[in-house]
């Protein structure tokens, strides 16, 4: 591992699953027993704004809820004491990665924590409901949507995360499906850039077939012993 400096982690549902936040497959593609086309989607909103931001009201809260486990203190620990460049993307929406301490943490797919004003454009903190239409901090507007990438959407920041796999030695995904895109497709982004490439997961994702080495277990194992053997 001496040669490995710049690190680049992906972490997905799988990472906060053993702190009680649902993985979003599973049930059958069921989503809390909503199918994603009916909560998670620009057409969900635009038809049915009141269920959609009930939904998210109601995971904004049990978020509020949880507390980090160990793979995220363990990545927490591995950002404070890492003196290479490092980046957590996290797929995830919760806030688990920074109430464990992590700093160096970046998320793709927006944050439960936050409002998006639509008018306006700008993301204010937010942990109480919209539901009922508050208005922006910021311009006054009743437009405040989720701060969540729906599906359809872009996700936030993907030059940075582009720019961080081209200067990684190593690249770690963990508690990912591999079937979500284009997160799904940064492996071969990172091989294609002659990076190392490995994956923590519960089970063999869609693509561990792509990384160069697969460790599986629950996340709160494999990424504590992960972090441990980088910083012997």
């Amino acid at each position: 591992m001496s040669t490995i400096r710049n690190i680049v982690i992906l972490t997905g549902a799988g990472v906060s699953a053993e702190s009680g936040i649902d993985t979003f497959r599973d049930g059958g593609g069921l989503w809390e027993q909503h199918r994603v086309e009916d909560v998670a989607t620009p057409e969900a909103f635009a038809r049915d704004p009141e269920l959609v931001q009930r939904f998210y009201d109601m995971r904004r809260e049990a978020i509020q809820t949880k507390q980090p486990n160990a793979a995220h203190h363990a990545l927490a620990r591995l950002d404070s004491e890492w003196s290479g460049n490092l980046l957590i993307v996290t797929q995830n929406v919760d806030d688990l990665h920074e109430r464990a301490g992590a700093k160096r943490v970046l998320h793709m797919h927006g944050e439960h924590l936050n409002a998006w004003c639509t008018a306006c454009d700008v993301r204010s903190r937010w942990t109480g409901p919209l539901i009922d239409g508050p208005a922006c901090p910021a311009c006054g507007e009743r437009a405040l949507r989720p701060d969540v990438v729906w599906f359809g959407e872009i996700p936030y920041r993907m030059e940075e995360i582009f720019a961080a796999l081209q200067e990684a030695d190593l690249f770690v995904s963990i508690g990912t499906s591999g079937a979500v895109y284009p997160a799904a497709g940064f492996v071969r982004n990172a091989r294609d850039l002659g990076v190392a490439t490995l994956e923590l997961n519960l089970e063999p994702s869609q693509g561990t077939l792509w990384f160069d080495e697969a460790r599986h277990g629950p996340a709160s194992e494999v990424v504590p012993a992960w972090v441990d053997e980088m910083l012997s």
